[in-house]
């Protein structure tokens, strides 16, 4: 590992700027120490789980109980979810989620771009991503790391055959309290609630936290807003080739069942996540690509 290390790092690190590392539990990471944005990105999962724009704080939680190990999912940051969302329809031991989160993704570039460093990871099919699902595919993670961050989820289908997917880009915004937090631009928007048995609503207003929330809002398009008077902040979340937007906190007895998050850690992220699910899932002919893009911006309120 530490001779992959030194040799990634020989190749991709760009001085003072860039380099690789090792992270917790020995997993490899790209850590950006830049004028413009300090962050850090796991092979692991292609997985971002930092990112602190210039004078702020990190815009994104990660649980102090997360398992820094192969085969397991890092709490927090920004999970990618592929190819299904949730638990897969018809096989029960199929992981949650996909199974490109807790894949080791490789490197394929590190640059700077106009005062911001773009990475960019990959993960493909192989015998054993076909255990799960047969379709031949390569997916890209491409962060840019500037006063904004921005996130491009580009699938190409590699195959002779279509192939349908879901995902999602699993945002774990932190915050000062859930409980004071209000998530803005989903006024009249019909979702599926999760928590009642996947019903169809109306969403009036803006979205406030008073118990467990898990919302799939269909056919967004639009900015949404994190309105955290706690932090004193806005984070505004923009989406291209996006078409639903889920809305997530576990509060308080689902977040006790989850072994990789503390007790009380639920007050302390609201879930915003770009994404392609249900109805709304992608079909790709063969040869096809497409990119899901997201970018965040940081203001105060």
């Amino acid at each position: 590992m530490e001779q992959k290390c030194s040799e990634l790092d020989r190749r991709f690190g760009i001085a003072g700027i860039a380099r690789v590392q090792e992270g917790h539990g020995g997993l490899l990471k790209v850590r950006i120490t830049s004028p413009d944005a300090v962050a850090e990105m796991y092979l692991h999962g292609g997985h971002v789980v930092s990112w602190i724009p210039p004078t702020a704080e990190d815009v994104f939680f990660v649980s102090r109980q997360t398992r820094w190990e192969r085969g397991r999912a890092i709490r927090g940051g920004v999970p990618v979810c592929f190819p299904w969302f949730g638990n897969h329809l018809e096989n029960r031991d199929a992981p949650a989620h996909g199974f490109v989160r807790t894949r080791p993704w490789e490197l394929e570039s590190v640059v700077q771009e106009k005062g911001a460093v773009a990475v960019s990871m990959f993960t493909e099919s192989d015998d054993e991503t076909k255990r799960w699902w047969p379709a031949d595919f390569r997916l890209v993670h491409r962060a840019k790391f500037g006063s904004t961050l921005s996130l491009e989820l580009i699938v190409t289908n590699t195959g002779t055959m279509p192939i349908r997917f879901e995902e999602a880009l699993h945002s774990y915004h932190r915050v000062g309290s859930v409980g004071e937090v209000q998530v803005r631009g989903l006024d009249a928007v019909n979702y599926r609630d999760k928590t009642d048995s996947d019903r169809e609503k109306t969403q009036h207003g803006d979205v406030a936290f008073v118990s467990e929330t898990d919302r799939a809002f269909l056919n967004t398009i639009g900015p949404i807003d994190v309105i955290d008077p706690v932090l004193g902040r806005r984070i505004r979340v923009t989406k291209e080739h996006s078409r639903t937007t889920v809305v997530w906190n576990p509060w308080t007895d689902k977040s006790r069942a989850l072994p990789d998050l503390a007790d009380e850690e639920w007050t302390q992220f609201v879930c915003v996540e770009t994404s392609n699910i249900g109805p709304f899932a992608v079909h790709l002919a063969p040869g096809q690509q497409h990119t899901m893009k997201a970018l965040v911006t940081l203001a105060g309120l």
